[in-house]
């Protein structure tokens, strides 16, 4: 028994495996992230276990979809392979000896993807099954066509390999010049480094067809011989990686037609493959010099980017960029200007002239104000926003946008609100359009990560740069305009408009105002969006002496930039501003000097309340005498009052890092609590004229709560839609009901 484990020890695959984790522990983290993505403990809240174990490829997940996948792990185990045989090859010298000595290699070397490919198909079938609600018929279609896929791309690259053998073997006879003296030689076993010591050794190795063989001796084999032979499958490896590379570029390239628009888990993986290659030449041609150098690279980086040579940064599209036009001042002074009283006046008269116009289209002399807050929370947000305006307009006879006055919130929601205002225009327009058709809501709820993340590998990593134009004006394709573009389909094009083209039905309130909020992450304000100035929000009303002096905590945004044409922004871009998802999407960086960037509303007011209440202070006085009140309808993705994943320590580790954490992890319930002194503030401004109806995502079993990301499963859309009837919603339907019976419907 002992001399079976040691000979089991002594194996070549158990070496390898060995050998991996104690000399390039840097190859095994793409492995790492692999098994991660696949059992969702990696990159989890951003949904890519999804894109893995349901990938989508032409709007469906099929054969075809998971075929493509399992062709990109394929590439990736190739990868692997080839870079990690380069590392090793000249260690194991008895491989020189063999026939097609990288089979053989590759034979040996499967542990870990053989482990993997296990994993990932235990965790595909639960997830299709249970998350995606497909039948054993269907999981098991998806799993012949992602073995299909994965054999097809393993046999396509043995077959390369094996040609490569057979030119190599042709070339080196002349090189083999017999026998050398013993001492010049080579031993069978490996020794890893130069003082002597002996690391590994291997005495056996599993042969093509799967037999266990012993090592041969390769002392009679010239140390040139043996060189040579590796060189040359070096060579062969090297150009198999390049392949891969220029066909992740010609993706980037043509990602513009949908059949290239690969499931993003296969551009994703295909561009880990050749990382990994990139981090195996580094390790091989750099060996201790690999640190130095990748820290030189990053500081030549840095001065390319400061001399403007390179410039990765997103633009706001629509907006004017050129250097003919003096960049916007951003500062203390010119903020002031922005918000100075004498503009203040002039925009409230504006707004109470739009105020004016909306009480104009309704029943009553005194109707009641309705503002709708939507909260971020990615495409789960959006679709329960869209189920729960559907509901409402049909409980008031589909005069929900004609009694709203104004839409504020973050990501997602917004997302769902300014898809269903779209909806209602182009059926007050005389299009046949049924506002509460499910499919609508199947619209908002399509997938938005897929090609989010297939872009950001083909075109923002691998493809060099390619243009659009918005108007005059011209801008690089990277993931944020592949987001836009999709959301642009999945929105039946409604949303392809710039917000010039809203402005008057705005001003003449045919449509709801919206207001879409940003962080400016430089100092925390807000930046403020709308088609109508507002620098009566740019801070709080109220006695200028409890303030900081000329000193707004927002920003009126076509203000500011007034010069850069403003309104020639996408109203797709102003959303993707709303709802810029970190590290999914891109930060947008403005025409500005200092220059300045926005990321996400929820940074900041997750909830759209803040900007509402800031509104009906302004605007208190012409409420009081033109309304019979304010009512907020709130409609949220998440349970209030903090009982929603509290923060429990459960390790030691954890008590170290809670003071680091809890700002993170409680941040939107920091809000919460503050909005609820903000409404109570506001309760007493209108007393009497006040209320809040609130509608909320709860799942009906906590484990199966949909993702805060761009993509649901089949049973994520299912937990929302019947969250629409819970006790907390029906009693707030049943409110909005009556309300809106008093109100003149």
């Amino acid at each position: 028994m002992k001399r079976r484990l040691k000979a089991i020890f002594y194996s070549f695959a158990v070496q390898l495996v060995l050998l991996h984790f104690k000399k390039f522990q840097i190859l095994l983290i793409f492995w790492f992230a692999l098994f991660g993505a696949v059992s969702g403990n990696f990159m989890a809240s951003f949904g890519v276990d999804s894109l893995y174990l349901s990938p989508e490829y032409l709007g469906s997940v099929n054969a075809v979809s998971a075929g493509i996948v399992g062709i990109s792990i394929g590439i990736f185990i190739m990868s692997w392979n080839i870079t990690t045989f380069i590392l090793f090859c000249r260690h194991f010298r008895f491989l020189a000896t063999t026939t097609r000595p990288f089979l053989k290699y590759c034979i040996n070397n499967a542990v870990i993807p053989i482990i993997f490919l296990a994993y990932y198909f235990f965790h595909a079938v639960d997830f299709d099954l249970h998350k995606e609600l497909l039948s054993l018929p269907e999981v098991l279609t998806l799993a012949g066509g992602f073995l299909i896929g994965f054999i097809l791309i393993v046999f396509l690259s043995f077959g390369y390999f094996f040609g490569a053998d057979i030119t190599i073997a042709r070339n080196m006879i002349s090189l083999n010049t017999g026998p050398m003296a013993l001492h010049k030689g080579v031993k069978p076993h490996i020794v890893l480094n130069s003082g002597g010591s002996r690391l590994i050794k291997v005495t056996t190795y599993l042969s093509g067809r799967l037999n266990v063989k012993a090592v041969r001796d390769v002392t009679h084999y010239s140390k040139e011989f043996l060189e040579s032979i590796f060189s040359r499958h070096h060579f062969a490896a090297v150009l198999s990686i390049f392949i891969a590379f220029v066909f992740l570029m010609l993706v980037g390239f043509l990602l513009d037609y949908e059949m290239f628009q690969l499931p993003a888990a296969a551009s994703i993986t295909i561009f880990f493959a050749i990382l990994v290659s990139v981090a195996g030449a580094f390790s091989y041609f750099l060996q201790s010099w690999s640190v130095p150098f990748a820290v030189v690279l990053i500081i030549v980086l840095n001065v390319l980017y400061r001399f403007g040579v390179i410039d990765p940064t997103n633009k706001a599209y629509g907006l004017n960029y050129g250097k003919e036009i003096k960049k916007a001042e951003y500062s203390a002074e010119q903020l002031a200007k922005l918000g100075s009283p004498d503009r203040i006046a002039h925009d409230s008269a504006a707004m109470i002239e739009v105020l004016e116009n909306w009480k104009r289209r309704q029943a009553l002399e005194k109707p009641r104000l309705f503002i709708i807050n939507v909260s971020g929370g990615g495409t789960r947000s959006a679709t329960f926003t869209m189920g729960v305006m559907q509901k409402l307009d049909s409980l008031c006879g589909g005069q929900l946008m004609r009694k709203t006055f104004m839409i504020t919130g973050a990501s997602g929601g917004m997302l769902g609100a300014a898809y269903f205002r779209a909806l209602s225009r182009e059926r007050d327009l005389g299009k046949p359009v049924r506002l509460q058709d499910p499919i609508y809501v199947d619209d908002i709820s399509k997938d938005l990560l897929n090609p989010t993340f297939s872009s950001f590998v083909a075109r923002d990593l691998a493809a060099p740069a390619q243009k659009f134009k918005v108007g005059d004006y011209e801008y690089v394709k990277d993931r944020a305009y592949s987001f836009e573009q999709q959301l642009n389909k999945n929105t039946r094009l409604l949303l392809d408009k710039e917000l010039s083209a809203l402005k008057t039905e705005e001003k003449q309130a045919l449509i709801p105002t919206m207001i879409f909020n940003s962080v400016i992450t430089r100092d925390g304000r807000k930046m403020l969006i709308s088609t109508h100035p507002l620098s009566f929000l740019m801070k709080p009303a109220g006695d200028p002496a409890l303030q900081l002096a000329g000193d707004p905590d927002a920003v009126d945004f076509a203000a500011l930039l007034e010069k850069q044409d403003p309104m020639n922004l996408r109203l797709l871009t102003a959303l993707r501003m709303n709802a810029t998802f970190p590290y999914v999407l891109p930060n947008v960086w403005l025409p500005t000097e200092p220059v300045i960037d926005v990321m996400d509303a929820g940074l900041r007011d997750n909830y759209g309340i803040e900007t509402a209440v800031r509104f009906i202070h302004v605007f208190r006085d012409w409420i009081r005498d033109n309304t019979s009140g304010v009512t907020f309808l709130q409609i949220k993705d998440r349970q209030g009052g903090g009982w929603e994943y509290p923060f429990e320590s459960q390790a030691v580790s954890e008590i170290v890092t809670k003071p680091l954490l809890l700002l993170q992890l409680n941040w939107y319930k920091m809000q919460q609590y503050n909005q609820q002194d903000q409404l109570g503030m506001v309760s007493d401004l209108l007393p009497g004229q006040f209320s809040r109806i609130s509608f909320q995502y709860l799942p009906e079993k906590e484990e199966m709560k949909a993702a805060l990301n761009f993509h649901l499963t089949q049973r994520e859309k299912l937990d929302i839609l019947h969250a629409l009837d819970n006790q907390i919603n029906a009693k707030g339907f049943q409110e909005f009901s009556q309300s809106s019976i008093n109100s003149g419907n």
